[in-house]
């Protein structure tokens, strides 16, 4: 079963959230057109700081949501786009994917999956305690599983618009499970 976008979402300006757009267009090997992250290099406002010529593996961020829906029940009101992700899905484990996934998205977009994304303290200031809402630790292993999305790479670009389809590709196995980048 194909899963699909819900919404899609850019900013050009530093900013929390991002406002949802008709559609978005992706670049190959840059991210959402006009959007702050976009570059081949990196483009997170902390990380540029210290580490500027690393390869961009952030280009863009997905988020399931089915997480939305989860915070809801926690007392959290949560919306597409105000967690700062470009692209929103349902019915898409993007969680359990491993890296090196190829998405595809609508009729020409493929997006090659690269981590997690790493939950930053700026969420508590959108919404007092969602940081801790957007971890889990698992009892068994006491490793954390950070719930705020993935990120890809632009391989092929295209227009992405909500209700497009979402196709998953899994790469060679032996699978990679997902890291924080």
């Amino acid at each position: 079963m194909a899963g699909r976008v819900t919404a899609v979402s850019s900013n050009g300006t530093y900013s929390f959230s991002k406002p949802n757009r008709a559609s978005v267009t992706l670049l190959a090997g840059l991210g959402v057109e006009g959007d702050v992250h976009a570059g081949e290099t990196i483009r997170h406002q902390f990380r540029m700081t210290y580490e500027p010529d690393l390869p961009n593996l952030r280009q863009v961020h997905l988020m399931h949501e089915e997480l939305f829906d989860e915070l809801g029940r926690k007392g959290f009101a949560v919306a597409a786009g105000q967690l700062g992700e470009n692209i929103t899905t349902r019915d898409v484990d993007l969680l359990g994917l491993p890296a090196g996934t190829l998405l595809h998205l609508g009729e020409q977009a493929v997006l090659e999956v690269t981590g997690l994304r790493n939950p930053c303290a700026k969420i508590n200031d959108f919404r007092q305690g969602l940081l801790g809402k957007v971890f889990a630790l698992d009892p068994v292993s006491g490793d954390f599983t950070f719930k705020s999305g993935i990120m890809a790479v632009v391989r092929h670009g295209g227009p992405v618009r909500p209700d497009d389809t979402v196709e998953v590709e899994l790469p060679p196995a032996p699978h990679r499970a997902l890291e924080r980048v």
